[in-house]
């Protein structure tokens, strides 16, 4: 089956295949295209946590989030566009996703006030004060040059009330709406709304009826996998998905386990982003294909396996789970870069599986083996 919906200026959305409710497609934007169903690894401040833009394009990355609070703050966006734009700037020459900083009024809550207007943020590095409105994250992100932008949002907490989740809902949707007026496109950019509304169905079914009215290129699920459990945050996909545009792709903001993906990847979503390979790393986590190792554990100070022996990475190809193991005991930077790596890499993998189970309509069996596996441990240490 091919779909396609490609706005007048060169962005678009191309729905390759199906499996169940499951979709394969592909994102063309002005620095390249994204197959879908897609893992975003996540820039925050112009970089991936101890990976360099070659290491993480090694991975299949075609595509990294960057955030325009942070890089709003430092190094400031007028001197990121003054030197030529951030994928210049961070030399990944690749597609770029920003997040409008919507999540940021959610996890700094103590530092910020929201008014109708926008947020007023008390910086957290300095306690400068900084307003961020919805025509500023527009701006900010068009000096940033992403390809795509997106609107700013309350990401609405849980658990929230069912009153207080409408309100939340419904500012956010009077912010889309200034942030859509304010988008200025460019060759190849898309601006994507953000559905909110907390758990309740009517709620997100309301949200995507008022973003469809407006307009976007992309539609977002926010306010997911912010501590309500996979069930629930299943069900509500459940809830939101049907309502959300079948042409336009679908974006699942901040969820990164892998259960959590593949639920979703069978309920419709294309994209997702997450810290989780890059955080685990670095405290010395790795997801591998019979689930997640501590590589702090002592059975592993004496291991001679990869950590994953089917994985082609840097760390499983040359490096055995008791370097690992010490480069982590010793606080050692390479233990962080190569576990990065490893995970990174594992989630591109999934990816691919997933996107190749779709085209070949098997996505049901190959997520049931891929979470049996998955869940049947690691293998007992020599």
């Amino acid at each position: 089956m091919t779909a396609t919906a490609m706005n007048k200026d060169g962005f678009g959305f191309e729905l390759l295949a199906r499996s169940g409710s499951a979709r394969a497609g592909r994102i063309t934007c002005a620095h390249g295209t994204v197959a879908t169903p897609a893992f975003i690894p996540v820039g925050t401040a112009g970089t991936v946590k101890a990976m360099t833009p070659e290491a993480v394009a090694a991975t299949g990355a075609e595509m990294v989030l960057a955030n325009t609070y942070h890089l709003m703050l430092r190094p400031g966006a007028e001197l990121i566009a003054k030197l030529g734009g951030l994928h210049r700037f961070m030399n990944w020459r690749r597609p770029i996703l920003t997040d409008s900083g919507g999540f940021q009024v959610m996890s700094l809550a103590k530092f910020r006030e929201i008014t109708d207007g926008g947020v007023v943020f008390q910086s957290h590095l300095d306690g400068s004060r900084h307003e961020l409105t919805p025509e500023r994250a527009i701006e900010i992100q068009h000096q940033l040059g992403a390809d795509i932008s997106m609107v700013l949002d309350e990401c609405t907490p849980y658990p929230a009330s069912e009153a207080d989740a409408a309100k939340s809902m419904r500012l956010s949707m009077g912010w889309a709406q200034r942030s859509a007026a304010a988008f200025d496109r460019r060759p190849g950019t898309g601006l994507f709304g953000i559905v909110q509304g907390g758990v309740w169905g009517d709620l997100r079914r309301e949200s995507a009826a008022a973003l469809i009215e407006i307009g976007f290129d992309g539609y977002a699920i926010g306010g997911l996998a912010v501590g309500e459990g996979r069930e629930l945050m299943l069900s509500t996909l459940e809830a939101t998905v049907p309502a959300l545009p079948e042409e336009a792709p679908r974006y699942l903001m901040g969820a990164g386990y892998p259960a959590d993906i593949i639920g979703a990847v069978g309920r419709g979503i294309d994209m997702f982003d997450c810290v989780l390979p890059t955080r685990s790393g670095r405290t010395g986590k790795a997801f591998t294909r019979r689930g997640e190792i501590n590589i702090m554990n002592a059975r592993h100070i004496e291991d001679p396996r990869p950590l994953d022996e089917a994985c082609r990475c840097p760390a499983c190809a040359d490096y055995s789970r008791a370097y690992l193991s010490h480069l982590a005991r010793a606080g050692e930077m390479l233990g962080g870069t190569l576990m990065s790596w490893h995970n990174l890499q594992f989630f591109q993998d999934l990816m691919a599986g997933l996107r190749d189970a779709i085209a070949n309509d098997t996505f049901d069996a190959y997520a049931t083996a891929f979470l049996a596996e998955y869940r049947s441990g690691d293998i007992e240490a020599l």
